[in-house]
């Protein structure tokens, strides 16, 4: 989501207007600078145009002139639109905005407020058509099959007296009409009772569509000093790849290594390929035997055709799932031959074989991938950021430091702990370095040592770094 807001510079605005971008970055834009509901949207694509007013500057007298001949120049602002952030790839499903009470809505405000209305007036009309569908209903089976007790004319229906009414004819009727159908056994205050609680069901209902569409226009209740709340929801489409998560019910969770073609995949005897392969060893190591029953169980309850419920601390014991595997053509232990599906050669052991219940987790590698070069450097430490959402680098810790040490990667070491994470000077000297394609490099001093030194001034400890004579 993104916020215009009022700054002391003035207000920020959204806008399809900004300076510096081509036409082809605004393309799925609207008028109003917000982007269209449908649109595929790929890292760095504008989501919503934003401009923020820049502080005022001290202008020179030419500037002046220029300015007052030509008027407001674009450099008075600054592009602060919402993009997508890096490695997301998706489709626009839905964009909500939010406009401060008192404040002039946009076109795209104002159509998305007209659909918002259009669809409550299409649900009060819907629940409306249910009341009185269910009121008639009503009516209808409590005059079903009464006697008339006067003969009578209701609007293009005549009734005599001693009639039977009857499904067919009531079914024609309104429950107007209906509420004044004189009959033995049914007093008319019941009749009516239906209608008016009907009535009064529809007057609620016409108060809270009211209230709703009053909501709908009165505006927003935005947090102190924004004027705009603009809300873009992405959705993301993914297909199972190697690095994903996945898990059982029994804490037996993994990770994809491979996925291969159906033909290539393991097939039991009467040419039916298994779906997953997992790795027996996951059994021993975590002592959950409850995977190795629910595969049994649900090869047997798959092979009889029926519905299985096992509870927690009752469920089925072993001789149950041999019992129920004993009914099938399978065999008891549960094990099936299995025939590689790249040879077409029978494996040397049986493999236990069954249905069990996977899902996918939220754990995706395209979430989890991230690769920085320079970014954001913390401000006391100066050492880069950690983890993706800040762009940040990777640690290089105690351990990964006792590996160089042990391969005697000195150079390399040193690069780490200086260059390549808080020595500010040095890594400027190596940036300009890279640029020439000067090879050498004279790190300074980490900024960590002067946080240290501040600590331990901060102690009334006095240090001082004292220059040796050359």
């Amino acid at each position: 989501n993104v916020e215009a807001r009022d700054t002391k510079q003035g207000k920020e605005d959204i806008t399809r207007d900004i300076s510096n971008v081509g036409e082809d970055a605004l393309k799925n834009l609207d008028e109003s600078g917000i982007i269209r509901v449908g649109a595929t949207v790929k890292p760095n694509d504008i989501l919503v145009g934003k401009i923020t007013p820049k502080g005022e500057t001290q202008l020179s007298p030419e500037e002046k002139l220029l300015k007052a001949i030509f008027g407001e120049k674009a450099g008075d602002v600054r592009d602060t639109s919402l993009r997508v952030p890096p490695g997301i790839h998706g489709t626009v499903i839905d964009v909500k905005v939010f406009s401060r009470k008192g404040i002039d809505k946009d076109s795209r405000a104002l159509a998305i407020e007209e659909e918002e209305e259009a669809r409550i007036e299409k649900d009060f009309n819907d629940e409306i058509r249910i009341v009185k569908s269910e009121t008639e209903k009503r009516i209808r089976s409590l005059l079903s099959g009464k006697t008339i007790s006067k003969t009578v004319d209701i609007g293009r229906h005549s009734f005599k007296k001693g009639d039977v009414l009857e499904d067919a004819v009531l079914g024609k009727m309104n429950s107007r009409d209906m509420v004044q159908i004189p009959v033995k056994d049914v007093s008319g205050q019941d009749v009516l009772e239906l209608e008016e609680s009907s009535k009064d069901q529809i007057s609620i209902l016409k108060s809270m569509m009211k209230d709703k569409v009053a909501q709908l226009k009165k505006g927003d209740d935005l947090s102190p000093g924004v004027i705009k709340l603009v809300k873009v929801f992405l959705a993301m489409k993914r297909k199972l790849q190697v690095g994903d998560k996945m898990a059982g019910r029994h804490g037996n969770k993994g990770v994809v290594s491979t996925i291969v073609p159906v033909e290539d995949m393991p097939y039991l005897d009467d040419g039916t390929s298994v779906e997953l392969i997992l790795n027996p060893l996951g059994v021993p190591s975590r002592m959950n035997v409850g995977q190795i029953l629910e595969t049994n169980l649900g090869m047997a309850a798959r092979a009889i055709g029926r519905h299985m419920a096992t509870p927690v601390f009752d469920g089925a014991k072993e001789e149950d799932v041999r019992g129920l595997l004993d009914e099938t053509e399978f065999s008891v232990s549960g094990e099936e031959r299995l025939n590689d599906g790249r040879t077409g050669v029978p494996f040397r052991q049986k493999v236990m074989v069954g249905y069990i219940y996977i899902l996918k987790l939220h754990h995706l590698v395209d979430d989890k991938i991230h690769a920085r070069s320079t970014g954001p450097y913390s401000l006391v430490t100066q050492q880069p950021l950690g983890g993706k959402a800040q762009f940040g680098g990777q640690r290089l810790g105690e351990m990964e430091v006792w590996a160089l040490e042990a391969y005697g990667a000195a150079y390399t070491l040193q690069e780490m702990l200086t260059v390549k994470s808080d020595d500010v000077e040095g890594r400027k000297r190596m940036y300009e370095a890279i640029v020439k394609g000067d090879t050498n490099l004279n790190p300074s001093l980490p900024e960590s040592f002067n946080v240290l030194v501040k600590e331990l001034q901060s102690l009334a400890i006095d240090v001082e770094l004292i220059e040796s004579p050359k």
